[in-house]
């Protein structure tokens, strides 16, 4: 008998996409699964349309809430969730109809409480051709942090894996923050002990302009992203000092995505952005000279180094060439 495996979709304002989405669930290979929709406030047609699915498969749970943000509609999600197993989806996303079985199997496989797959940027909710695995990896706390530090396939994200329920008493994510992610899923992996890894590309990460991730311009939301960071890098320096080398480079990475940010927020924050400069300069010799150092991070301390102006043309370029937001 397959084992019931929760599946949380927070959604707000995303009906021209909400069906791809939860069509890619209900197709899983993974049949035992307790589909939780979330309509957190929705003030389009995302209310009827859970409604309807809710109807017509009964795995399908729906639960309609005011307006709480992100955390609050995972966190009513996991407040219902029975299954043994949980996993999130992002209401803009999509998965391969093999995600949640491929989760399961690195999990039971290797005896862990956390799985992990690889997962692909889309720029239209139509494009399915991903990586297949080539890799599986059972990685430490420690190993897994080094990845996910040097972006080595693990990312901060709650979505793309599989946690045991357990793993998650006394936890839940914040209310009120942006980029929750970074504020709850280090202590999973902490926790965890152990992390199997598999580097097929299972999970489609739309890049929607729209997305509270990619809205242009310095604000709170990104006060919630450094504030968060600040507190990862800090528990991961205490606890796992030899890996040291990875967390200067997310710190150093960190503060150049929020450097980006401003240089292309109006008014400019000079005094913020020389802030974050004496940042990267904490750690930029050690970072660049690092043998796992990704190339566009020792290409921006270049380009840095010939000054601001340079680093904005530079970076203006490389948004255009890789379609990322400024």
């Amino acid at each position: 008998m397959e084992e019931l495996i929760t599946v949380v979709v927070p959604i707000y304002k995303v009906e021209d996409c909400l069906t791809i989405c939860i069509d890619s669930i209900l197709s899983q290979t993974y049949r035992n699964l307790e589909i939780i929709l979330v309509d957190d406030g929705s003030p389009d047609n995302c209310s009827k349309i859970c409604d309807e699915y809710g109807k017509k498969d009964k795995r399908v749970k729906v639960i309609h809430k005011e307006n709480g943000g992100l955390s609050d509609a995972r966190n009513a999600g996991m407040k219902i969730a029975t299954g043994k197993y949980i996993t999130f989806i992002d209401s803009d996303d999509y998965v391969s109809n093999d995600y949640v079985e491929y989760l399961y199997n690195l999990l039971k496989k290797y005896n862990v409480k956390l799985s992990i797959c690889d997962f692909k940027k889309v720029w239209k909710e139509t494009d399915i051709t991903a990586k297949e695995e080539t890799k599986i990896e059972v990685l430490n706390s420690e190993k897994a942090f080094k990845n996910l530090l040097f972006s080595q396939g693990i990312d901060i994200s709650a979505w793309a894996k599989l946690y045991q329920i357990d793993l998650w008493e006394n936890y839940e994510f914040p209310k009120g923050k942006c980029y929750e992610d970074s504020a709850i899923i280090y202590k999973l992996i902490d926790r965890a002990e152990n992390v199997a890894f598999g580097n097929k590309q299972c999970y489609y990460y739309v890049a929607r302009p729209g997305s509270i991730s990619k809205q242009k311009g310095f604000n709170k939301n990104e006060e919630d992203y450094i504030e968060n960071t600040k507190q990862m890098l800090s528990f991961i320096r205490e606890k796992y000092p030899n890996i040291n080398s990875a967390t200067n480079r997310y710190d150093l990475y960190s503060n150049f995505r929020i450097l980006r940010i401003l240089i292309f927020t109006k008014p400019r924050n000079r005094k913020m952005e020389k802030i974050v400069i004496k940042n990267i300069n904490q750690h930029k010799k050690k970072v660049f000279l690092g043998k796992e150092t990704p190339k566009r991070d020792k290409l921006a301390i270049i380009f840095l180094s010939m000054g601001l102006p340079v680093f904005k043309i530079f970076w203006y370029i490389y948004s255009k060439i890789t379609g990322r937001i400024l």
